[in-house]
């Protein structure tokens, strides 16, 4: 039986990585659209905020363009959220690139650089970039969440400077760079987000967009 009554919404607001992301969920089945409408983002039955660049462009964009109430409006009514890297970092309450910057405030937390030095003192590279593993946080489960049958220590593809360090037990996973240890995903409620980029981590980052849809029945068949 199809299902294409379910409407999923990537959200546009000028700084997602829209195509790659697209089309990975059109590739696990799902029936896509971007958008920057505030109206659409309301009456979707899921919704996706990817996001490449500053966090303050970012939430200066979103209040451009009068997305701020929409997204908050649709986590509220219980509708599954996925966020990815910089759409992580935008639910939490703050971050401190360029200064203080407030983000949506759904999370609360702060998002954090990266330190230049690890624990030895020699130079860490800031951005992270390229592969590297996420696992288990004090051996939380991860059945029943997109990260469902993703082995412990699996390799996913990253790209950041900064990272989340939540203030509520939302983790579900954590990743290490480099001496530093911090969440790499975060399950609330209807809420999955995380800092690496399903879409460009192979077959298994492929497997973590698979379980979100079948978790919340959004895939078509």
């Amino acid at each position: 039986m199809t299902n294409l009554s379910k409407k999923v919404l990537i959200i546009d607001y000028g700084l997602g990585n829209l195509f790659s992301v697209t089309q990975a969920l059109i590739n696990i089945g799902v029936n896509v659209k971007t958008t920057s409408n505030p109206d659409e983002i309301e009456s979707a039955d899921a919704i996706v905020l990817p996001g490449v660049g500053a966090f303050k462009d970012a939430m200066n964009n979103l209040k451009d363009l009068n997305l701020i109430d929409s997204i908050k409006k649709s986590i509220d009514s219980g509708k599954p959220f996925l966020g990815i890297c910089l759409g992580l970092q935008l639910l939490f309450s703050e971050s401190e690139e360029f200064g203080v910057t407030k983000g949506l405030d759904i999370v609360k937390g702060k998002v954090k650089r990266f330190s230049n030095n690890n624990q030895e003192g020699e130079i860490r590279k800031v951005p992270q970039i390229g592969w590297n593993q996420i696992s288990k946080i004090n051996g939380k489960s991860w059945d029943y969440t997109p990260l469902n049958d993703i082995k412990e220590g699996e390799f996913m593809y990253f790209v950041h400077s900064f990272y989340v360090e939540p203030e509520e037990p939302v983790g579900l996973s954590q990743t290490n760079y480099d001496g530093h240890s911090y969440v790499s995903s975060i399950q609330k409620g209807n809420i999955f987000a995380c800092q690496f980029h399903p879409e460009k981590s192979g077959h298994k980052g492929l497997k973590v967009y698979k379980n979100w849809a079948e978790i919340n029945n959004l895939k078509r068949n």
